[in-house]
């Protein structure tokens, strides 16, 4: 017998209540709904940074607004660089290609899938202006020696923390060490508005560059305004921030049900065979946005992908590889397809930066190629951990399996 699990993309998976229901209300009733004279947007903003424990916090459309926003405070020329992951939502790539400048992949690690110290270093030439590390599945990557290489390079470092609400690295919060943090509010995230971002710093100027960005280069409320350069209307609601506002002081307990889960699984998976469950550092603190395991295709022929055919028996979603292949290989960056036929910012480009040769991404394709995604949400209990455990072990074990 199936156990049905909650699903973070309707209400089983999600934690919205009266504190959502009342916050919009507020919102309609004032009929303010623009975040430039609201009051939920400042509050929101306020009130994130502080939980992140940084100085400034702006919030926006959507998470890949949030890379765009972070992306554009570094004003890069047409052709510079800007590292980042093979494993990554295109949200984290158009930004780059929509400021002119190159994306350039970095290799991952084949167990986490994060970018390293190291794969990041073999990638840096004297065009790059900017790295992006992404915190895949809420587990941190090497924050320390990214941030010491990247200090002795002189290159900001933007966190994707999209993935990663509540994190921890060495005993700081992620989104807190580089240069820029970004976050997501979209359906799937630890908190939800449906849609929207946050985009933190301790840096005044990219404070500012990023919020005139967000208002279409407008400097609300300073003297003598004007458009100081190109930029879109990346504003959230007041809607929109009212739910995250409710949303936030749930967060803590999000990802503490989050990480206990977690636990338990990892304790329960660690005898199955072909099973290896989430690496992470010590010292670390991971969130599990998603719950990740490498199966070993020498014990179960076919690997992640027989493994989530055979949980389908059970009623059990997941996505093996994760992303169907990496970034480099989805068509607007293998054909540079860009604007128009232009092929325009990679006709700057240094061949050795748009070298996508499957031997530079070991790491990349050995670790897609054992990866197993589970969904993961706050409204899962111990019934559906060991659900999940007795699943995958009795699929991995071929019982109860239709050929």
């Amino acid at each position: 017998m199936t156990t049905p699990l909650p699903s973070d993309q309707d209400a089983s998976g999600r934690s919205f209540g009266d504190e959502e229901l009342d916050a919009l209300a507020e919102v309609l009733r004032s009929g303010t709904l623009t975040a430039t004279k609201g009051a939920f947007t400042k509050q929101l903003e306020t009130a994130f940074a502080e939980r992140v424990g940084v100085r400034h916090a702006a919030a926006c459309a959507s998470g890949s607004a949030a890379l765009h926003t972070a992306v554009a405070a570094l004003d890069t020329e047409p052709g510079e660089e800007i590292i980042t992951t093979s494993v990554t939502d295109m949200g984290a790539i158009s930004a780059i290609l929509y400021q002119g400048a190159i994306p350039v992949f970095a290799d991952v690690d084949p167990v986490t899938l994060n970018v390293t110290a190291a794969t990041i270093a073999d990638r840096i030439s004297d065009r790059t202006k900017g790295i992006i590390v992404t915190h895949l599945f809420g587990n941190p990557c090497e924050m320390d020696e990214i941030m010491a290489l990247a200090d002795a390079k002189g290159i900001p470092v933007i966190e994707d923390a999209a993935q990663a609400y509540g994190a921890v690295s060495q005993g700081r919060p992620i989104g807190s060490m580089g240069t820029i943090g970004c976050f997501s509010a979209q359906q799937g995230k630890h908190i939800t508005s449906g849609e929207g971002g946050i985009v933190v710093t301790n840096d005044d100027a990219y404070n500012r560059r990023m919020r005139v960005f967000i208002n279409k280069a407008w400097p609300y409320g300073e003297a003598n305004p004007d458009h100081e350069f190109l930029a879109p209307n990346y504003r959230i609601t007041e809607l929109q921030s009212a739910v995250l506002m409710a949303q936030l002081p749930k967060l803590a307990g999000h990802v503490q049900v989050r990480i206990e889960n977690a636990d338990r699984l990892s304790k329960l998976l660690a005898d199955v065979p072909g099973i290896s469950t989430p690496v992470v550092a010590e010292g670390d603190i991971c969130s599990y946005w998603r719950y990740a395991v490498r199966v070993d295709s020498e014990v179960l022929p076919g690997g992640p992908a027989e493994l989530a055919r055979r949980l389908k028996f059970y009623d059990i979603a997941s996505a093996p590889r994760y992303i169907n292949k990496p970034a480099f290989r989805c068509k607007v960056i293998a054909e540079q397809v860009t604007f128009g036929t232009s092929h325009w910012p990679y006709d700057l480009a240094r061949p050795e930066a748009i070298d996508y040769s499957a031997e530079l991404f070991p790491g990349t394709f050995g670790g897609l190629d054992q990866v197993l995604v589970l969904g993961w949400n706050e409204k899962m209990t111990d019934e559906h951990v060991d659900f999940l455990a007795r699943s995958i072990a009795a699929a991995m074990a071929g019982e109860d399996v239709e050929a």
